[in-house]
């Protein structure tokens, strides 16, 4: 046994963590040295889904919580894709190094990192694979038996080593029915007192099959969990990961870092190694402008006075979800819609400033699975499932909404905003012809 591929997924793993989701996840106690690191213990200070708690306030959970979790998956599905042959190109130092990048996968997560792609900031993969490779983690993560090297490779997809075992981990790191994802999607659901994300991980687990190059396969009787997979997350998308108003809160602390970026106040560096409230108190520390819009804007999140919609534009009526319309990606053109929808609502008799409108346009969020059906010969999207491309498309143009939020104390003259709303529908509509 001690010379086996599974004895690298069974033996010594003694060190005990109590999950609220999963129970008891074990540990090799070098793998515990990882969940000790400062870089890991900052995953503590944030949390998981921002500032969805003032909408479902039982979700404080943390992305240290999920990243354990992850690590909990991904050492049973190897286990399971083992046992089915993946042994014969699996090696001690490959399980190891899997199994330490689905635990240190989110340690280059900063606070809000998904809302903030628009801008030219790294990405949390591109500064995880950097701190990988770094001491104190790169001593932690070798004297834990993986390979640092191989480990930041398979969570940064731009490292390229040689090895045959890199992509099959990065398959199955990143994929339809990832560690990553049967973890948050089950973890959020709960935290948050839904019953939209809860997915069936035991039998999932139980019907993939190892393929070196695609990652796992599946049989015809494992369709309609991720049918089930594909829903949930529509369902969590529409319902809390986007609910208006936590993309209203999330689109109130993206233009204060928007805006002392722009400023000069903070840089990219600034916030990379940041948590929940140091980035709080940085933007607040930093904020250098006469008119302290990104101080004004952390206050009124942190208090609770989050905007409220004034208008919203469905994608169906402006293409917005076609992937050709980028358009409204582009931060400075959203910013000069503002500043337009502020000096036609002056015009009309209203004291308003562009700071206290913000037009929120959702980060892309893709529902493709990639997975090949063994008996049916043929990738998901081609199979027996009900969920073909059109309907997928469906789901995403049902998420795409373009909204106006305003500040509260503007309630009363919310009737007003019907005009910004028809140009800004115009606008997105003409543009989204043109772009």
């Amino acid at each position: 046994m001690k010379n086996s591929i599974e004895a690298s997924l069974i033996e010594d793993y003694t060190h005990p963590i109590r999950d609220v989701l999963w129970g008891h996840v074990f540990m090799t106690e070098k793998f515990a040295k990882l969940t000790e690191s400062a870089s890991f213990l900052r995953l503590n200070r944030i949390m998981q889904l921002g500032p969805v708690f003032l909408v479902y306030p039982g979700a404080t959970h943390t992305r240290a919580s999920h990243s354990i979790g992850v690590y909990h998956i991904g050492r049973r599905l190897l286990q399971n894709l083992a046992e089915r042959g993946a042994s014969q190109w699996l090696t001690h130092d490959g399980i190891k190094s899997f199994l330490a990048a689905c635990l240190l996968h989110d340690l280059g997560h900063f606070p809000y990192t998904h809302s903030l792609k628009e801008l030219s900031l790294l990405s949390h993969e591109t500064l995880t694979g950097a701190i990988i490779l770094k001491d104190p983690m790169k001593s932690l993560v070798n004297a834990a038996g993986a390979c640092p090297e191989l480990t930041a490779a398979i969570v940064d997809k731009e490292i390229n080593i040689q090895g045959k075992e890199l992509q099959f981990y990065r398959k199955l790191l990143s994929g339809a029915l990832d560690p990553d994802k049967l973890d948050y999607l089950n973890r959020d659901a709960r935290y948050c007192g839904v019953p939209y994300g809860a997915q069936d991980v035991d039998f999932i687990l139980s019907r993939l099959y190892p393929d070196q190059h695609r990652g796992v396969n599946i049989d015809s009787r494992l369709i309609p969990n991720v049918e089930a997979v594909l829903f949930s997350k529509y369902l969590m998308y529409r319902t809390v990961y986007w609910h208006k108003q936590v993309r209203a809160a999330t689109a109130m602390v993206k233009k204060a870092l928007i805006n002392s970026l722009e400023s000069g106040d903070i840089t990219g560096e600034d916030l990379y190694d940041l948590d929940d409230m140091s980035l709080f108190s940085l933007i607040k520390s930093k904020d250098s402008s006469k008119q302290k819009l990104s101080s004004n804007l952390i206050d009124a999140v942190r208090e609770g006075r989050i905007f409220i919609t004034a208008a919203e534009i469905s994608s169906k009526d402006t293409g917005f979800s076609n992937p050709k319309n980028t358009f409204l990606f582009d931060v400075s053109r959203r910013k000069q819609l503002e500043e337009k929808a502020a000096s036609l609502l002056i015009k009309d008799g209203l004291d308003i400033k562009s700071e206290d409108i913000i037009i929120d346009i959702p980060e892309p969020v893709s529902f493709e699975t990639g997975l090949h059906i063994i008996d049916e010969k043929c990738d998901f999207s081609g199979s027996s499932s009900a969920f073909d491309r059109q309907t997928v498309n469906a789901f995403v143009k049902t998420l795409y909404t373009i909204r106006l939020f305003i500040d509260q104390k503007f309630t009363k003259n919310i009737q007003t905003f019907s005009k910004v709303y028809d140009i800004l529908e115009r606008v997105t509509k003409l543009e989204s012809q043109e772009g």
